[in-house]
Parts: C-alpha cells; sequence; structure tokens
C-alpha cells in the first residue's frame, strides 16, 4: 500500500500547493485526499481546481467539500451562503474564472460530487469535523464542513482518527483522535500550506516552505 496523503484548505494558492505535492513527489500508488477549500481568498483558485483534478494523473485521488465550496454551491439559493462567499474571498474566485457563473461551467461536475467525508482504515478525512455523541451516518452535513469548537475540543466517540482543516492553527494540532492539518494558507500571506503524509504507519507534515 502506498502513502496516504491529506491536504486542506488551499485557498487559491497555486503555487504552495505545487510546493507540498514537489516535496511530496506523489507515486502511483499513492493517495491524497484533498479535504476541501481549494477556492477564495488566493488569486488562483482556478488553477488549483485544475492542478488538484489533474493528479488523478499521477496518483489516487479523493475530493471532499469544504465550507467555502459549500457557500459557494448554495449562494444562489441562499442569502447567508451568499453572504459568506462573497464576504470570504469569494471575489478572488470569481476574478480567477472571469464570472460566477463559469465557477460551474468550467468545474460544474467537481464540485457537485464533492464527497463529505472518506475512510482509509483507521482514519477518517472530513473538512472541519463531526458533531460529538452523533452517530457519523446521521452527521448534518452542515456540521461536517463547518464546526469547529465543539468538535475539536472534545474527544469524539468514532473507532477512526479523524484528520481534519477549516480551524487555522500556526502549526499542525496533533491529538490522540483527530489532527488538524489546517496552518491558515490563503487567510496570511506568511502562511505555509501543510500536507500529512501517513507511511508505514507513521505520521510526519510537509509544508510548503
Amino acid at each position: 500500500m502506498g502513502r496516504i496523503i491529506a491536504i486542506s484548505d488551499i485557498h487559491g494558492e497555486f503555487d504552495k500547493l505545487s510546493a507540498v505535492l514537489d516535496k511530496i513527489s506523489p507515486q502511483k500508488e499513492d493517495t491524497i485526499v484533498f479535504c476541501g477549500d481549494y477556492i477564495d481568498r488566493g488569486k488562483k483558485s482556478k488553477e488549483v481546481v485544475d492542478k488538484i483534478i489533474d493528479m488523478q494523473n499521477y496518483c489516487n485521488c479523493v475530493y471532499l467539500i469544504g465550507s467555502h465550496e459549500y457557500a459557494m454551491l448554495h449562494a444562489n439559493s441562499n442569502d447567508y451562503y451568499n453572504y459568506l462567499f462573497w464576504n470570504y474571498g469569494g471575489d478572488s474566485t470569481v476574478e480567477s474564472y472571469g464570472s460566477f457563473d463559469n465557477i460551474m461551467k468550467i468545474h460544474g461536475d467537481f464540485f457537485k460530487n464533492l464527497k463529505f467525508y472518506h475512510i482509509i482504515g483507521k482514519y477518517l478525512f472530513v473538512h472541519a469535523g463531526v458533531r460529538i455523541g452523533v452517530p457519523l451516518e446521521e452527521q448534518d452535513e452542515v456540521d461536517l464542513v463547518y464546526i469547529r469548537h465543539a468538535f475539536f475540543e472534545h474527544k469524539h466517540n468514532l473507532e477512526y482518527k479523524i484528520i481534519f482543516g477549516h480551524t487555522e492553527f500556526d502549526e499542525p494540532q496533533v491529538w490522540e483522535d483527530k489532527i488538524c492539518i489546517d496552518t491558515g494558507c490563503g487567510k496570511f500571506k506568511s502562511a505555509p500550506l501543510t500536507a500529512l503524509v501517513i507511511e508505514n504507519e507513521k505520521e510526519y507534515f510537509v509544508n510548503s516552505f
């Protein structure tokens, strides 16, 4: 079995994504789980999505939905998500694609088929986390992409180690039952993009610096 690689919260930072992928050098037996928030804030959202789709030619890829994709997909039908999209970096995404309508014209199939979570062995990958005490199959999709303190401040009762992003820290956060890999890429110019690599049952981090 190859390596398992998790990358989350790229936020349009194409150069940082490329730097991480160059360092990791994914091989055909490896699996990358992209944990959402590919768009917004950074200047190259379209290029980021092109890049992660293209990675299917080099290794196995799994694509999860993040809070920013969720807001974008609901922006035209819900005032709250429309506000979130435009006020949290969506203008950069629209600029990257040329127009809001172009987002779905160019990458609509990709965005509509994003998964809410993915399991590989003892690991569960999700964008934001889970609601403590709720069985996995009964989780609310909004929690899966938006939850913060109610998840990471408490031990969960699922049988998996959960790998997630969404809430940024200065460095990866490692707990007994979970790991957060969002280190602020796209939100802070000096922040790196950080990937988790699981190889031979060992976990280590690779960042864009």
